[in-house]
C-alpha cells in the first residue's frame, strides 16, 4: 500500500484524520526478510506487528481502540529501526514495550509467557500450557499464540511442538524457520 493509498484509507475510515495532528495510534507497514509487517503503535507500545494486511489490522485496531489512527514517523521509525537491527542480527531484545490491549485475558497470559523465552531458545506448547496451570489446554495455547497480534516483538515463533516439529505460525512455516535460524535456535 502506498503512502497515498494509506492516506486515502485513513480519510475514509477515520473522518477526524487531518494528516498533521499526531494520531493516537501510529500506523504503517515495514518490509522485512519474512515479509511485510503491519505496525500499530499506541502511547503504551506496539499494539500490532502483524503479517495480516493493513486493511485487516486497521479495522481491528479501529474497532478495539477506536482512536485517531494515522502515520506518525516519530513513533513508527524507532520500531522499524529495532526490527531492522533484529533482522540484521544486531538486536536480541526489543526495548519498545508491547501493548496487549488487543488480546483476551487468556491470550495475554499465554503471550506474556513467551516474553520470558530467551532469544535463541524454544519452548513447547505443552510447556506453556503447564506453566499457566492448564496442562490440558494445548490447543487453546496454540490458538492463542496463533492470534498473537504483536508477532516478532512477542516471540511466539519460539514455541514448537513437543514432537520437535515447528508447529504453526501466523507468518507461515518459512518465516518461523527463518526467525529461529536467525536466533540460532535451529541449526
Amino acid at each position: 500500500m502506498s503512502t497515498g493509498d494509506l492516506e486515502a484509507l485513513l480519510r475514509v475510515t477515520a473522518p477526524g484524520y487531518v494528516g498533521e495532528a499526531p494520531p493516537d495510534v501510529a500506523f504503517g507497514t515495514t518490509d522485512t526478510p519474512v515479509g511485510r509487517l503491519t505496525l500499530a503503535v499506541t502511547g503504551r507500545g506496539v499494539v500490532a506487528c502483524s503479517y495480516d494486511d493493513e486493511h485487516a489490522v486497521f479495522a481491528r485496531v479501529s474497532r478495539a481502540i477506536g482512536s485517531f489512527i494515522g502515520p506518525d514517523p516519530r513513533r513508527l521509525d524507532p520500531v522499524k529501526r529495532e526490527l531492522d537491527a533484529y533482522f540484521a542480527g544486531r538486536l536480541r531484545a526489543f526495548s519498545t514495550p508491547v501493548d496487549l490491549q488487543l488480546v483476551s485475558s487468556f491470550t495475554r497470559t499465554v503471550v506474556q509467557m513467551m516474553l520470558a523465552v530467551p532469544y535463541g531458545s524454544v519452548t513447547t506448547y505443552q510447556e506453556i500450557a503447564e506453566r499457566i496451570g492448564r496442562p490440558q489446554a494445548l490447543h487453546a495455547v496454540a490458538n492463542a499464540l496463533g492470534g498473537n497480534p504483536v508477532c516478532v516483538f512477542v516471540p511466539c515463533h519460539r514455541a514448537v511442538d513437543s514432537s520437535g516439529a515447528l508447529g504453526g505460525y501466523a507468518g507461515g512455516a518459512a518465516a518461523k524457520e527463518h526467525l529461529l535460524r536467525l536466533e540460532g535456535a535451529l541449526s
